[in-house]
């Protein structure tokens, strides 16, 4: 069972087949305990919710137009579009596990289709703004080296802020240029290093010695020796970029956004670039495209005879 749990502070046992699910999500499917609690808390707010406004006490015989009223009142209660499909999420692993355990014969959220959330597309980095950055920085010391490896290893690998600060000093293997990741659900890959970032990281690495005076395992740590943090590295992206963009978002995930972007405008292969980026669909990274086709479609109307002015 899942911890001292959010649905088991309630004593009626209503609550309890959430357990089993749980557990399902913990230890099967190897979900992170937090995103475990994420479910726990969605389905424990939905609970109360047809408790409260149906006097039902057994979620196996729910119907969709009871959901449908939960989405309204989480609607009316000034939720985000993309809040509400993640907590409909969670009721639709919910019910998939229940159907799949025999425990209903068909899913209440069969025929729902998500909230349509409006896209905002990310702006990249240009080229020139990453090397004004990266070359702004010089290794001198221990932050500015650090800063120079978390900018540089971003840009070049494309890994996630969570993945950079789970890095340890065992998952780097300069030898073979390697660097091994661990991402959302636990998923491992193996990203390959320039010789560039190599011997950058070497510089680091011979810093990071001086000052640490206790074993560490996390390859990128703080003044003070202890594991990086996401708001400490958000800072460092931002506070350099804001130098060198006026871009309106200069964030770790701009710096990601920057590399499938450059990699495909290069003509780098999509299928290579989802593996890079750790996607478990290729539409997860066919958002990276609308840049490359933006740029695609300005050249080709600069470029093409049709398109010159007489």
């Amino acid at each position: 069972m899942v911890s001292q749990s959010f649905i088991t502070l309630f004593t009626n046992s209503f609550f309890m087949p959430f357990d089993q699910f749980l557990d399902y999500l913990l230890l099967e499917k190897k979900y992170a305990l937090n995103t475990v609690k994420a479910y726990e808390a969605d389905l424990g707010a939905f609970a109360i919710f047809i408790k409260k406004e149906f006097k039902e006490e057994d979620l196996k015989s729910i119907h969709y137009n009871q959901i449908r009223n939960w989405i309204i009142a989480l609607v009316n209660a000034g939720l985000t579009t993309r809040s509400v499909n993640r907590k409909i999420s969670s009721l639709k692993a919910y019910y998939k596990f229940l159907l799949r355990t025999g425990q209903i014969d068909v899913t209440p959220l069969a025929t729902h289709k998500s909230l349509k959330i409006k896209k905002n597309i990310q702006i990249p980095f240009s080229e020139n703004e990453v090397g004004q950055v990266i070359s702004s920085i010089f290794p001198n010391n221990f932050k500015n080296s650090r800063d120079l490896s978390v900018i540089v290893l971003l840009y070049a690998t494309g890994i996630r802020r969570a993945e950079l600060i789970g890095i340890t000093i065992k998952d780097l293997d300069l030898k073979n240029n390697l660097l091994k990741v661990l991402g959302k659900r636990n998923k491992e890959r193996f990203v390959p290093l320039l010789p560039e970032i190599v011997s950058l990281l070497g510089i680091y690495l011979k810093y990071r010695e001086d000052l640490v005076k206790e074993e560490t395992p996390n390859l990128f740590i703080t003044e003070r020796g202890v594991k990086l943090y996401e708001n400490l590295v958000y800072r460092i992206i931002n506070n350099y970029f804001s130098l060198a963009s006026k871009k309106a978002k200069k964030s770790p995930h701009i710096l990601r956004h920057s590399f499938a972007t450059h990699l495909l405008g290069e003509g780098a292969n999509l299928n290579a670039v989802k593996e890079l980026l750790g996607h478990s669909s290729l539409a997860a990274t066919q958002v990276y495209t609308h840049n490359s086709i933006a740029e695609l479609s300005k050249v080709y109307n600069n470029a093409h005879p049709r398109q010159t002015k007489k």
